[in-house]
């Protein structure tokens, strides 16, 4: 059965997936900083972060940053940082190796009898002549640069994330009001099967005891009891209070993952009950509907944050 049309209007904006991908680069205090990260489902959130060891230092600060915008889900971050400011970088030669090679080759070239013409490139090139060091970084304006790329790394993670979030819940809603429609189709059908099963009680005992005249008042205490058995009124009262309190989960929209998962359980679990209590066919096969669409809800909030 297709989904039906959302009863009102339900702002659902505020719902977020858990799946997107965000990215930010940009070049800031002689850094270039690309900044990548991809959003899947988790049931906490999990941060895996990679980032060269230079800069463990600011791990923390990375992750505090990321917890402004996110409250669940798995997310892999990958933080790429280049130093583009020659004036963050320095060339160290070691000029006694350097003058040992040279003497060492001019040696070698008069005991081999060769030309001993040596170019100040080839010292260069030999091992350990020169050092390429970096100058001490100051980690705090590494940060500011990181923190940009980040931050626009982030919003754009949850830009995507918003998008597919309300096109989840919009998907919930209709369902959730489906299944308000069969709740009500099951309310109506209701008080149709305690007077079924009197009549077949009756035809029952009718022809049991072979004879026209029955002990109605046995037959009538019978089918209250069953009556009573069967009543479903207090799981539709909740199922309705359930349906609107998902609802309202949905409006409300800020990390409702695990609550409207709590809350579809509950409704399940009314379900069932229903299916325990009404031995009615047409009930039944308004239960299995609604259990499907149920089923079809859940699995559209394992991927809501």
């Amino acid at each position: 059965m297709k989904a039906a049309t959302v009863k009102r209007k339900v702002d659902v904006e505020m719902v977020k997936s858990m799946t997107g991908f965000g990215r930010g680069q940009l070049v800031d205090g002689g850094y270039e900083v690309l900044c990548e990260v991809k959003g899947v489902n988790h049931r906490y959130l999990d941060i895996n972060l990679r980032l060269s060891r230079r800069y463990n230092a600011l791990e923390d600060k990375i992750k505090e940053e990321i917890k402004k915008y996110v409250n669940r889900g798995r997310l892999d971050i990958s933080i790429n940082i280049e130093k583009i400011d020659e004036s963050l970088r320095n060339i160290k030669v070691d000029k006694d190796l350097a003058i040992a090679y040279h003497d060492y080759l001019k040696e070698l070239a008069e005991n081999l009898n060769i030309s001993p013409e040596i170019k100040i490139i080839d010292i260069f090139r030999l091992p350990e002549v020169f050092t390429l060091e970096d100058q001490n970084e100051d980690l705090d304006i590494t940060w500011e640069a990181l923190k940009k790329a980040l931050t626009l790394s982030m919003k754009s993670l949850v830009e995507m994330r918003s998008k597919e979030g309300n096109n989840l819940a919009i998907d919930i809603v209709n369902r959730n009001h489906l299944i308000l429609s069969m709740v009500e189709r099951m309310e109506t059908k209701s008080p149709e099967v305690a007077e079924e099963y009197f009549e077949k009680l009756h035809r029952r005992i009718s022809e049991l005891v072979s004879q026209e005249v029955v002990d109605e008042q046995r037959i009538l205490q019978e089918a209250a009891i069953f009556a009573d058995k069967s009543n479903i009124t207090e799981e539709i009262v909740r199922l309705r209070s359930h349906v609107k309190h998902l609802d309202e989960l949905m409006e409300d929209g800020d990390s409702i993952g695990r609550k409207c998962d709590f809350l579809v359980q509950e409704m399940f679990r009314e379900i069932n009950t229903i299916a325990s209590k009404a031995n009615n066919l047409e009930i039944s096969r308004i239960v299995v509907d609604a259990k499907a669409e149920l089923e079809k809800i859940r699995e559209q909030l394992q991927n809501i944050e």
